[in-house]
């Protein structure tokens, strides 16, 4: 056999045989944790926005930069670090934070543009199981800790011939 009559090489995954669009936007596709639930557990909590220190690379900064943090809400921590104002120290509430802890209604002014951190912050652990953190300051707060989150079933694979 030569090379001409190889069959061509896949260039993506949806290029095999038996994988369908739907099926791989399902394998590769996790929410983030606020669409995974009618009601998001942050709206009414507050409290990790309120405890640690929310630090992230400048280049995140609206302006020159190109990002979207507005400046005007942040302090410089170091050459190239900015900080949410208000958590500069840690156990500071974030100066972008609107509502009371604890209390429905609470919310990001600026969550369309929040820096990484807050974007990157899991309520759930890959397993379903609530961050150890989150729940800490639940407890503390007195709020009720979250329960496991139940995972979605784990899609069908294609069915597919025996090989040869």
């Amino acid at each position: 056999m030569t090379c001409s009559s190889l069959p061509p090489t896949p260039t993506t995954l949806l290029d095999l045989p038996g994988v369908q669009e739907t099926t791989l936007e399902t394998v590769l596709y996790t929410p983030p944790n606020d669409e995974i639930f009618d009601e998001n557990p942050c709206l009414s909590c507050g409290v990790c926005c309120s405890h640690f220190r929310v630090s992230f690379y400048s280049g995140e900064l609206s302006g020159e930069t190109g990002g979207t943090v507005p400046v005007e809400l942040t302090t410089q921590v170091g050459p190239l670090r900015a900080c949410m104002k208000g958590t500069e120290q840690g156990e500071g509430r974030c100066i972008a934070l609107r509502g009371t802890l604890g209390q429905p209604g609470i919310h990001c002014a600026i969550y369309p543009d929040r820096p990484t951190p807050c974007r990157d912050y899991q309520i759930w652990e890959l397993d379903g199981s609530p961050n150890v953190d989150c729940q800490r300051l639940r407890a503390k707060h007195g709020l009720p800790l979250l329960p496991k989150r139940p995972l979605p079933a784990p899609p069908a694979l294609p069915e597919h011939d025996e090989a040869a």
